[in-house]
Formats: C-alpha cells, structure tokens, sequence
C-alpha cells in the first residue's frame, strides 16, 4: 500500500507540477489576482477526487472523449505559457470574487487540469483507488505549502530573478502544452 501512495504520490507531482507553476502563481500575484491557498487547495483536491470517481461519466455525457478533454486543456495551457515568455494578457481576467484566481486558472486548469484529470482515470486501471486518493492528498499539502509561501519566494527572487523563471517556466509550459496536444490529437 505505501509503494502505491508513494508511486501515485511520484507520478502525480510530475503531472501536476506545483513547483513548476511558481512562476505562474508570482505572475499572477503581480497582476494583483489573490491567490487563497486553502481555497485552491480545496478547489483542486475537490476536482481531481470528484473527477476520480465521476469524471469518465461526466465526459461520456457530454459525448467528450479523454483525448479531446486534454487537447483543450492543452490549448489553454498554451496561451497560460505564451502570456508568460511574451509578457502579455491574452486572456482577461473577469471580475471574480476578490479579484480571485484561486480557483481559475490555479485550481483549474493549472493544478487539475487535463493532464492531470487523464493521470487520475489512467491510474485507475493499475492502483486501488484508496491509493489515488492518498496521492491526491500528498499532492494537495505540497500545492498549498508552496502557494503558501510563493509571497516569499518572489521577495527572495527579486524582479528580475521572477520574470527570468517565469518565462523560462512559460517555455515549458508551452513544450507540455505542445506534447499534450500532439498525444492526444493522434
């Protein structure tokens, strides 16, 4: 049982990728968007357990198959990455409660988007769901530890250092947005 935990817990986290979205969490908070860690915390283990147990059904009503749920989640990621190297706004943030961005775009499709939707239907098939949910939560504590202290971590990294990993991360954003796509548009 804790090589599963500790196999999803892995599998998860290179999915998810939290650390990877530092840059997208300081971008954001430059903006002014408020980033409430429990709240994106909640919004996203919210998400990936309801999608565990419900998220195939939800698809098949809407006659979406996995594939096209992750092209589109790849498109939006793309854009995310683009306004990140490019240093523009393409899309406007609506006026939410508080000027919030914990739920969109952290929640999803940051933290449970596409890829990481599809990692938990996949894992299904090979672990107890029991597993998958313990991952879920490991994942979930690193998420809001880091969300927690990216204040810190901008302060620490100055100006510079935050636009230099913030493009460098949009980058890689744009490379998994690009493989997303192309996996699953085959």
């Amino acid at each position: 049982m804790l090589k599963e935990i500790i196999s999803v817990s892995l599998i998860l986290f290179s999915i998810i990728d939290v650390l990877g979205n530092i840059p997208i969490f300081i971008s954001l908070k430059s903006r002014n968007i408020e980033i409430n860690p429990l709240k994106a915390t909640i919004a996203s283990g919210t998400i990936m357990i309801a999608f565990l147990f419900v998220g195939e059904l939800i698809l098949s009503l809407f006659g979406v198959d996995i594939q096209s749920f992750a092209v589109a989640g790849a498109i939006v990621i793309f854009i995310i990455g683009l306004e990140m190297v490019l240093g523009i706004e393409i899309m406007k943030n609506e006026k939410l409660e508080s000027n919030s961005g914990s739920i969109f775009p952290v929640a999803f499709p940051l933290v449970a988007g596409a890829g990481t939707l599809t990692t938990i239907l996949s894992l299904r098939a090979e672990y107890e769901e029991m597993n998958i949910i313990f991952g879920i939560l490991v994942n979930l504590v690193i998420l809001f530890v880091v969300i927690y202290f990216s204040d810190w971590l901008q302060k620490n990294l100055g100006g510079q250092g935050a636009t230099i990993l913030r493009k460098v991360f949009g980058i890689i954003l744009l490379a998994i947005a690009v493989k997303l796509f192309k996996t699953n548009l085959m």
